[in-house]
């Protein structure tokens, strides 16, 4: 039923709870995953360094941690026997919920497995919901693991 599974990581538990609910159905299927990491470039842009060295310095350094996030996400998928790949979006203004819906079209992925903490009232207005951003722009189907 679902062959291409896409799953957004971010490092998180609810992250790595979705990828595995996503892996599971993707052994059972015989499914494959794309693990995606969106860089926040939010932190980037608020690194404020007036010689410009200290940003530079900062978006590398968010760069290696998004790579690492993909890899321990890619082994963590295929450690449970599932086939996966890796993409990292990084595109200065593109917010997630975009960026995980862009990926689906473009891989024509059949599901999208995305973790949410189930936040409500001031704590979900202050942080945002990138669940709720995926559910309202996304392609395909989403189903929404709580971790």
């Amino acid at each position: 039923m679902f062959k291409r599974i896409l799953v957004p990581v971010d490092g998180s538990d609810t992250s790595l709870h979705a990828l595995q609910t996503a892996g599971r159905l993707a052994r059972e299927n015989g499914g494959q995953l794309r693990l995606v990491h969106v860089m926040d470039r939010t932190a980037y842009l608020t690194g404020y360094d007036p010689s410009g060295g200290g940003s530079g310095a900062l978006y590398e350094a968010l760069r290696g941690s998004g790579r690492q996030i993909l890899a321990d996400s890619l082994a963590a998928a295929q450690a449970a026997g599932a086939t996966a790949d890796t993409l990292m979006v990084d595109e200065l203004g593109l917010r997630l919920g975009d960026a995980v819906a862009r990926a689906a079209a473009d891989w024509q992925a059949d599901l999208i497995v995305v973790g949410t903490h189930g936040r409500s009232g001031p704590s979900r207005l202050l942080l945002g919901s990138g669940a709720e951003q995926v559910i309202r722009l996304a392609p395909v189907p989403v189903l929404v693991t709580r971790g």
